[in-house]
């Protein structure tokens, strides 16, 4: 469908979608329902990064000794109740301490991997979105300039005011492409880096807490009844 303006008239954004092709709106439709779960995932990930960095500051200050940290719900609690069953797991095996500190580490860093993981869920759709959406947005425009010609060919009118509202809503889905991807891509920077950082900090923190119950003095199991008497489980 063509849209004509006259010289006195100002066509609205709602006019132009309106007035698209088909697929052209399909596109726009696909582009605004992308923009809107990216939202949707950067509030999300916005609360679980605020809680992560909170966790993980309360697991760096068990690390420095604070066993009063230990009280703390959530990464904290599960960090520990997984170094807690390794060291229940092997606590008759007579192993030497640089063993059982290794064994302790692993541990708890595969629980604080996991949980890693699962924040991370929906960011590859950031990036997937940052990535295409562009290029979805140009498939509308062209194909929307494409349709424009062929009706500005069948009424041989070549002016102005006849082929700047097609040219104008065609360009429309890649407008929409880019509203989509650019808050894509900086959401996804922003947490692929925060979550980089709150890695490198917990998997510090944990090789320190792991050095801490493996002392020579008490097995792990013992080393690890103090967190547990401080309500960590």
């Amino acid at each position: 469908m063509l849209l004509t303006a006259s010289p006195q008239s100002t066509l609205s954004i709602m006019e132009l979608v309106a007035a698209a092709d088909p697929i052209v709106k399909g596109v726009m439709l696909l582009l605004v329902l992308s923009s809107v779960a990216c939202w949707a995932i950067v509030i999300e990930k916005s609360v679980r990064i605020w809680r992560l960095k909170s966790d993980v500051k309360a697991m760096e200050n068990l690390a420095g000794g604070d066993l009063d940290a230990a009280n703390a719900d959530g990464l904290v609690r599960r960090v520990l109740s997984a170094a807690e069953a390794e060291a229940n797991d092997g606590s008759s095996r007579g192993e030497a301490r640089g063993e059982v500190r290794a064994r302790l580490e692993r541990a708890m860093k595969l629980r604080f991997k996991s949980e890693l993981e699962s924040i991370e869920s929906g960011l590859p759709f950031l990036a997937t979105i940052g990535s295409a959406a562009p290029f979805i947005g140009l498939f509308g425009t062209v194909w929307g300039i494409m349709n424009s010609f062929t009706a500005i060919a069948a009424r041989q009118d070549t002016s102005l005011a006849t082929v700047a509202p097609g040219i104008a809503e065609a360009l429309f889905a890649t407008a929409l492409g880019l509203v989509a991807a650019i808050p894509a891509v900086m959401a996804y920077n922003h947490y692929a880096v925060k979550l980089g950082r709150a890695a490198q900090r917990g998997n510090a923190a944990i090789a320190d807490i792991a050095k801490e119950i493996s002392r020579p003095h008490a097995d792990a199991s013992a080393r690890v009844e103090p967190l547990r008497a401080g309500k960590a489980y």
